[in-house]
Formats: structure tokens, C-alpha cells, sequence
């Protein structure tokens, strides 16, 4: 009943028209399955993507790959998704790309101009503006400030940044891995952490440290 299964692909055009037409098909499903494309013509979905219902897709979305997105998420606009798993009720971009071996638990806010790749979020930790988060496992109910970036290459090995539930990162922070930093920890403004901090402890200069004591 569809003629478009019987399309020959003998050119680059062609390919682009069999391609299209997959896509077609994919969007038209995950909306009868309940999920919202704010404009359709303009988000890109792979036929292996799984999307919970109620989900809003905004346009200018690239989700490619196997993913999967659970429900009452909003995405987009220009974001990018690749092989990556994502909870319920999440809120990504605008501008955001979320980066092969990435796990985001429920609630997880990134916002515009954030990279995470190969790592773990906790549920309900923000991660809302300027950021990277390379190679890190990160706990429940962080707030990651601007700028933050996690250091996790360092010209011949790609290293680990543990971050425990509760913690506070300050705007700026360099968090340089290996490194981990305990529960209810936090970094003031512009701090570079190159060791472990303890949890509940205040660290913050260059290399941060805790305050001084009289």
C-alpha cells in the first residue's frame, strides 16, 4: 500500500528521499504514541530513538542512534541526543548535546550550551548554563554552576569525576579528574579543585583549598 517501500536508491538524492521517507514514518508513530513535534519537518529522530508520551520535541532536535527519553520531557530547540538514555520529566537545551554513554536520571535540567558525555546524572541535579561534564558520575540534587568545566583528559588518559549527592559547584569551577568530592561539598566562584574534597567541606582559590582557621 505504500509505494514509497518499492523506491530504488541509485544516487545521493535518492538516498535522501528513502531516508526522508523513514523518517516520515518514525515521526508519524512516536506521535500516535503521545509525544509532541512542535514542528515535525524540522526534528530528526532515527528509527531506533524510543520517546515516553507526553514529551515535547521542539524544533531543529537531532536524536540519533538508540536512545531512550522517558516521559514529560522537554528538548530542544537545537539539541542533540546520541546513544544515550535520559529519565522522566528532564529539561534539555536549547543548545544542549548530550553525547554517547550519557545517563541522565529523572528531573535532570541541562540548559544552553551544555556538553555531557559518557556520564551519569543524578535525579534532579541542574546543570543549567556554559558547561562540560566529560567522564564523570555525578549523585542527586547538584546544582553545577556556569562555566564548570570537569578536566578529564590530560593528554593521554581520560579520567573520572565522582561528585556526591548535594553538592554545590560554583560558577567557573575547574574540576580537575581525577577527583571526587564528597557529599554536601561546594566550591566557590573561579576555584580549580585538583584534590579529593570531603563531604559537607567548603574548598575554593587556586588550587582550592578550605578556608583558614584562626
Amino acid at each position: 500500500d505504500d509505494a514509497s517501500e518499492g523506491m530504488g536508491i541509485n544516487s545521493r538524492a535518492e538516498l535522501a528521499h528513502a531516508e526522508q521517507a523513514m523518517r516520515d514514518r518514525k515521526r508519524q508513530e512516536l506521535m500516535e504514541d503521545g509525544v509532541t513535534l512542535v514542528d515535525p519537518a524540522s526534528t530528526f529522530i532515527d528509527t531506533q530513538v524510543k520517546i515516553g508520551r507526553d514529551t515535547v520535541i521542539m524544533p531543529f532536535t537531532v536524536i540519533s542512534g538508540s536512545p531512550s527519553i522517558g516521559e514529560s520531557c522537554n528538548i530542544g530547540p537545537y539539541v542533540q541526543i546520541r546513544d544515550s538514555s535520559v529519565g522522566n520529566a528532564c529539561n534539555i537545551g536549547p543548545f544542549a548535546f548530550v553525547r554517547p554513554g550519557t545517563v541522565l536520571g529523572d528531573r535532570v535540567k541541562l540548559g544552553d550550551f551544555v556538553e555531557v558525555k559518557n556520564s551519569r546524572v543524578g535525579e534532579g541535579t541542574k546543570i543549567p548554563h556554559l558547561s562540560y561534564i566529560g567522564d564523570a558520575v555525578l549523585g542527586a540534587g547538584i546544582n553545577i554552576g556556569a562555566g564548570t568545566i570537569t578536566c578529564n583528559y590530560d593528554g593521554k588518559n581520560k579520567n573520572k569525576t565522582i561528585v556526591g549527592d548535594d553538592v554545590f559547584i560554583g560558577s567557573d569551577t575547574l574540576l580537575v579528574a581525577p577527583v571526587t568530592l564528597g557529599a554536601g561539598a561546594r566550591t566557590g566562584a573561579g576555584s580549580v579543585v585538583t584534590h579529593d574534597v570531603a563531604p559537607d567541606e567548603l574548598v575554593y582559590g587556586v588550587p582550592a583549598r578550605p578556608p583558614r582557621t584562626n
